[in-house]
């Protein structure tokens, strides 16, 4: 594990790579009891030709350190970091499976140390990395899923801080995905205010693709960056490559409010083409149907069909990023 000691008198000591291990702190330690705590997930891939790759590490740090200075904690050089990421990645090769769909899972985080039960600015704190293997998504393939429209519990709201990556915003939404799961839904879809908006599923972000009523034109769209969504680095790519190579072909590309009626009403008139989430862990996730005021909303694909055309491509490119199967930007090699 890496790991990096901060004080307010001091700034940030030296980093030190060692075995893992755990930590002791004091039980009045101010991460437990005011939540001072931020984090990341990324991963390390190899290539055809076992090399090791990083995908968009740039996002990932910048966005550790917008969670970080919400919550009052230090920020870290997002460039230093990277490269001690790809040290301890490079240390760590022979956990990083060499089969298309695995890699090495990557947990920056941050908390506060200082021993206080006093609430305000925590003088000293500590960042670490940790890994582990992780095997694909899906192993025996895509599964489309079936999501609960949840109008009963907020995941975020407008001055606050669902746009952090901060662990206090996701032990709040476990209790409303295991009722989701009693009664047979893999996540929820959280609406948010009076006219239902729709914004994230579960813990990824979320798009749909429909067919315009007035142009007829396709569209994919996925909610705007208004402080309520998490910036998402493959929500992010999925824009980028929507963008690039999708617009050619005729596509429109939007991030805008839509509602859960709007979906409905899509789905209606035949103009729901797909559905899918987006996030670190499975990338895409495509979605079935959305279970809404008593009603299934059907999501574009056939009873024997798992995964829709442009949640496959969007799979297969960005995976193709990742693993070194295209030479891009994004694909960082350590």
């Amino acid at each position: 594990m890496l790991s990096i000691e901060w004080t307010a008198s001091q700034g940030w000591l030296g980093p030190r790579i060692t075995p893992y291990q755990n930590f002791s702190l004091d039980p009045a330690t101010c991460v437990f009891h005011y939540a001072f705590e931020c984090f990341e997930g990324m991963k390390a891939y190899k290539n055809s030709k076992g090399q090791v790759r990083l995908f968009r590490p740039d996002k990932n740090m910048a966005r550790f350190n917008k969670s970080s200075a919400r919550i009052a904690l230090p920020n870290f050089s997002g460039t230093a970091l990277i490269d001690l990421i790809s040290k301890f990645s490079a240390m760590e090769e022979r956990f990083i499976p060499a089969a298309r769909g695995y890699s090495l899972y990557l947990r920056p985080t941050m908390i506060g140390t200082q021993r206080t039960l006093g609430v305000g600015p925590p003088g000293s704190a500590l960042l670490f990395v940790i890994a582990s293997p992780v095997g694909p998504y899906y192993p025996t393939g895509f599964k489309a899923v079936s999501l609960e429209a949840t109008d009963y519990a907020v995941r975020a709201w407008p001055g606050g801080v669902g746009n952090m990556k901060l662990g206090a915003n996701y032990a709040p939404c476990v209790v409303p995905q295991l009722q989701a799961a009693k009664r047979g839904f893999h996540q929820n879809l959280w609406l948010f205010g009076e006219k239902e908006f729709v914004t994230e599923v579960g813990t990824m972000n979320f798009f749909a693709a429909i067919r315009d009523k007035e142009t007829k034109k396709k569209v994919l769209m996925t909610a705007p960056l208004d402080g309520t969504i998490l910036e998402g680095v493959i929500r992010d790519s999925v824009l980028d490559l929507a963008r690039e190579r999708l617009v050619p072909e005729g596509w429109e590309v939007e991030e805008r409010k839509f509602t859960m009626s709007e979906l409905a009403s899509a789905e209606e008139e035949g103009r729901l083409i797909e559905a899918f989430g987006t996030g670190t862990a499975a990338v895409v996730s495509p979605v079935r149907n959305i279970h809404w005021k008593g009603r299934l909303v059907n999501c574009g694909l056939r009873e024997d069909q798992e995964v829709g055309e442009i949640t496959k491509r969007m799979k297969d490119w960005i995976e193709g990023i990742q693993h070194g199967d295209e030479e891009h930007p994004w694909s960082l090699k350590v």
